[in-house]
């Protein structure tokens, strides 16, 4: 909400979610899409959830053209729905619903000089108000959490919190060092702690690019 209220209102929104991963960049085209509660084990209620945002496909078809022509390849889909990658920041914040959302996936890869590259690559997107939002999380690993006293896990988390945070906000950083850095994530303290596997890490890899 703060964020939302912080921020021009946008035109339409381009998601990157931690929850859609391919061979090659899908741009979702359709115009409805459903939603997806794509996890289980959650109450009844998680599963009754309604935010419906419609689609948009002349920007998903600019994206697309934008990936092409930066030698990224990219095909379309018009069956993929929301996933809750988009729903659950979305709805906190845009909660009536009437700003379009294109949702793009993650590469198979996980390769984070890839999702930087990716990222690149929309800058050339001719779309006016566009808000670009990496839907993830700085840390997911919660069985490592669960088997450690909260203490020491809550310790080494922050390790990885703290170099993160530096990372992208610290001015002092050049961008040559940020990218590296960001690229080379695996080396910062308590990489591999907070994320066994980086598909919750890589959306932010895409809107830094």
């Amino acid at each position: 909400e703060r964020i939302a209220a912080a921020i021009a209102r946008p035109a339409a929104t381009l998601l990157i979610s931690a929850h859609g991963e391919e061979a090659h960049a899908r741009v979702q085209t359709g115009a409805a899409p459903p939603l997806l509660y794509d996890y289980f084990g959650f109450p009844p209620a998680a599963y009754r959830v309604q935010y419906s945002p419609p689609g948009h496909p002349e920007l998903a078809h600019l994206v697309l053209r934008a990936l092409e022509s930066e030698g990224v390849r990219a095909s379309g889909d018009d069956e993929r729905g929301f996933d809750h990658g988009m729903f659950v920041p979305l709805k906190i914040m845009y909660p009536a619903g009437d700003i379009p959302v294109v949702q793009l996936s993650l590469l198979a890869s996980l390769s984070a000089q890839e999702h930087v590259r990716l990222g690149e690559a929309l800058r050339s997107v001719p779309f006016d108000r566009l808000l670009v939002v990496g839907s993830g999380f700085s840390s997911h690993n919660i069985g490592a959490y669960r088997a450690l006293p909260p203490a020491e896990a809550r310790a080494r988390n922050g390790k990885f919190q703290r170099w993160l945070h530096d990372t992208v906000s610290d001015d002092a950083i050049g961008e040559d060092r940020r990218r590296h850095a960001l690229v080379q994530w695996e080396d910062a303290p308590e990489a591999r702690f907070c994320h066994a596997r980086e598909e919750h890490l890589l959306p932010l890899h895409v809107c830094y690019g």
